[in-house]
């Protein structure tokens, strides 16, 4: 079969950088658009305080756990074919989840998402290297572009789910996914190579439902958070006995899902480590900061939405004005462990949050000084992880650390879910124990930054390679 392999001409690769930024805005969209409209789907759909999570949750888990399949999927059947079929099966689940009319239908919903942003990321990711690689300046600035529209995606859509949950309703933050997936389908062939097939090559559907499952069933567990009842530990010990059996698997397998050789390279393993950590920060803050200005200032929720605003500036300018220029001088060390410190700083600032508080006291400065953080070191791990692996293992890295990113982000807030509820937030109308709770969230979400900036003072490489960062390799 002949393949149109090479990539689109100079004047049509940054619009095709557009559509690769749009895939990773919305997947990541989607794990925050719903933030605003929780408490009205709450209303709806019977969901308990303690399990509204899983709204988030179901997303994440399935997003997470089958990424390294959309990595292999993309490496063996071309990018942008799985690209393709990601924003497919996306907007079927986005239709799903909007016309739920009860907590089942709505989880099966948004796991349908997941399984379509599986396929979407990994494979834009690749893309994004097709694209660009043939000019490593280039490419510095497409992951600077790439990598700001990852939390810009998941701060502006807290703001466009309270527009939206406020002047429509909240089936609307799913619906809004099907005309942009529309819009990505009918660009694809135009704009973006199509990426040859792999001669050989397998795919191992069983390890990927092991790793979907037992990441699945430890969020689960620790979400329930009831540490005195023997199903929990039992549950626990089922994640565990499935993750150590994806391990052996794929050290054992011809054609592994995940070819554990790969963190031989260097710094890889570091930043994906990183990745994971930074997600189980930051996305617990975004998830009770918008808690907390809805249950507890009673702000509704576009005024919500729009407190989140600055935080999504700030990342912009820092992702793609700053953070470039800093790690190619400074290094993935010293940025990521800068960033991760300014993160905990930030979040400390949040834990302080007050039942009577407001938002120029309370939030702002906080929600700023985490932003920063987030933004210095997210580019020098993302970067660091995708650049250290062989150019044929593209999926498969992108497909690694976006798996990290999200099952951090699962599991961290679900640890911080079971703190928050064990401090008070558990109490709805109480305003005093809703903000000991979501303190207790905020200070839970700090300590993660704070371990995660001293093991990457103690992972990454003391040398800062410039060179090879300038040349963005």
């Amino acid at each position: 079969m002949s393949e149109r392999t090479s990539a689109p001409p100079a004047s049509r690769r940054w619009v095709a950088l557009g559509l690769i930024a749009l895939a990773q805005f919305m997947v990541i969209m989607d794990t925050s658009i719903i933030g605003v409209a929780l408490p009205k789907m709450q209303e709806s759909l019977g969901f308990s305080q303690e399990n509204l999570s899983w709204v988030f949750n179901a997303y994440v888990v399935v997003f997470g756990g089958l990424l390294l399949l959309g990595g292999k999927l993309s490496d063996i059947l071309g990018a942008r074919r799985v690209f393709q079929a990601g924003w497919a099966i996306l907007g079927i689940g986005s239709l799903a989840a909007g016309l739920a009319s009860n907590a089942v239908v709505e989880l099966i919903g948004r796991g349908v998402q997941g399984v379509g942003a599986a396929l979407i990321a990994p494979s834009a990711l690749t893309l994004l290297v097709m694209v660009f690689g043939s000019n490593p300046k280039e490419l510095t600035k497409a992951f600077a572009v790439y990598g700001a529209a990852a939390p810009a995606g998941g701060t502006a859509g807290v703001f466009l789910g309270g527009l939206i949950t406020e002047y429509a309703s909240w089936p609307w933050v799913f619906y809004i996914n099907i005309p942009l997936a529309l819009v990505a389908l009918i660009a694809a062939p135009a704009l973006l190579p199509d990426g040859a097939m792999a001669p050989h090559g397998s795919v191992d559907v069983l390890g990927a439902l092991m790793a979907t499952l037992g990441l699945g069933a430890a969020v689960f567990a620790v979400v329930r958070a009831e540490w005195a009842a023997v199903s929990t530990w039992v549950v626990l010990a089922a994640a565990a006995a499935l993750l150590a059996a994806f391990v052996v698997t794929q050290a054992r397998r011809k054609d592994p899902l995940m070819p554990l050789a790969i963190f031989r390279a260097p710094d890889l393993g570091a930043a994906n480590l990183a990745q994971v950590l930074l997600g189980a920060a930051w996305v617990p803050m975004w998830f009770f900061l918008n808690l907390y200005l809805q249950q507890v200032l009673g702000y509704s929720a576009f005024p919500s939405g729009a407190a989140l605003l600055p935080m999504t500036a700030l990342i912009m300018i820092g992702m793609i004005a700053l953070s470039p220029k800093l790690f190619a001088r400074f290094g993935a060390r010293t940025m990521t462990v800068t960033g991760l410190l300014i993160l905990a700083a930030g979040l400390g600032w949040l834990s302080f949050v007050r039942p009577e508080g407001n938002f120029w006291i309370d939030v702002l400065p906080g929600s700023l000084v985490a932003a920063l953080g987030m933004s210095l070191a997210f580019i020098p791990t993302l970067q660091t992880a995708i650049s250290a692996a062989a150019p044929e293992e593209g999926g498969l890295a992108s497909g690694i650390v976006n798996t990290g990113y999200q099952i951090g982000s699962a599991l961290g807030l679900a640890v911080a879910t079971a703190i928050a509820a064990a401090a008070g937030a558990e109490e709805l109308g109480d305003r005093a124990a809703l903000t000991d709770g979501f303190s207790a969230a905020f200070i839970a979400a700090a300590v993660i930054a704070l371990g995660a900036a001293g093991l990457a003072l103690a992972t990454f490489r003391k040398s800062a390679r410039r060179a090879e960062v300038t040349a963005g390799v």
